[in-house]
């Protein structure tokens, strides 16, 4: 799993290229989520164009940061999730917890 932070008018876009499963590269997704947050940063885009396919576990860790920033007065969106990752979500009823978007720009605004 590769991950890329960048900032986009002060929201965190973390872009994930590769499978969320657990593993390593769960590990790291949860490592590099821990560090946004600690460092105080919870408004944050998830782009998910590139990530096949989502487990259980990997959902389990999405909703427990989307808890903590929902908790920090933040939140998380989604960016393009493939339809693979969206049906998984609507399967275990948690599709409706997350916003998604198509585009950047306006992922980006829906913090504004």
């Amino acid at each position: 799993m590769d991950i890329e932070t960048k900032t986009q008018d002060g929201v965190k876009v973390v872009k994930l290229k590769g499978r969320l499963s657990m593993g390593p590269a769960l590990e790291r997704f949860n490592a590099t989520m821990t560090e946004l947050l600690g460092e105080g940063h919870n408004r944050i885009i998830l782009d998910l164009e590139e990530v096949p396919t989502i487990d259980s576990s990997g959902i389990g860790m999405l909703v427990r940061f989307l808890t903590t920033t929902k908790q920090g007065g933040g939140a998380i969106r989604l960016l393009k999730p493939s339809k693979f990752t969206v049906q998984t979500l609507k399967m275990v009823g948690l599709l409706n917890l997350f916003t998604t978007f198509e585009e950047l720009p306006q992922a980006v605004a829906s913090f504004q």
